[in-house]
């Protein structure tokens, strides 16, 4: 693939700005830096999970040959209903939000499921 130089790159920008339009370009810009961080922070804690059930996993299979008292098991946790009316299209930075407030709950509902258990 070629090298881009500065006149591509001014060609590509002058496109940009001709089919967004140049008030459009910095929302769209703060959108996508938002939904990267979220990406970013929810792949690194679905990798960090990964490492703590490996974890409690091999310390199970070394502690299994005890016996352990019964223990209550934790209430199941109900999926979220789903609306079946058609969600309103929304902006870039109301689905952003709206994402993160999604992950504070979720987070929220496994610190409690995790303080049970």
């Amino acid at each position: 693939m070629p090298n881009l130089g500065v006149p591509e790159l001014l060609i590509i920008a002058l496109v940009l700005v001709l089919l967004f339009g140049a008030k459009k370009l910095p929302e769209m810009a703060r959108g996508v830096g938002r939904s990267l961080r979220i990406f970013k922070s929810e792949t690194a804690k679905l990798r960090d999970d990964d490492d703590a059930d490996t974890t409690h996993h091999v310390q199970a299979q070394t502690v299994q040959a005890q016996p352990q008292p019964a223990q209550p098991q934790p209430a199941p946790v109900q999926p979220q209903q789903i609306p079946a009316t058609p969600a309103p299209v929304l902006s870039a930075e109301e689905q952003a939000r709206q994402l993160e407030e999604q992950a504070a709950r979720l987070r929220a509902g496994a610190s409690q499921a995790d303080k049970n258990a």
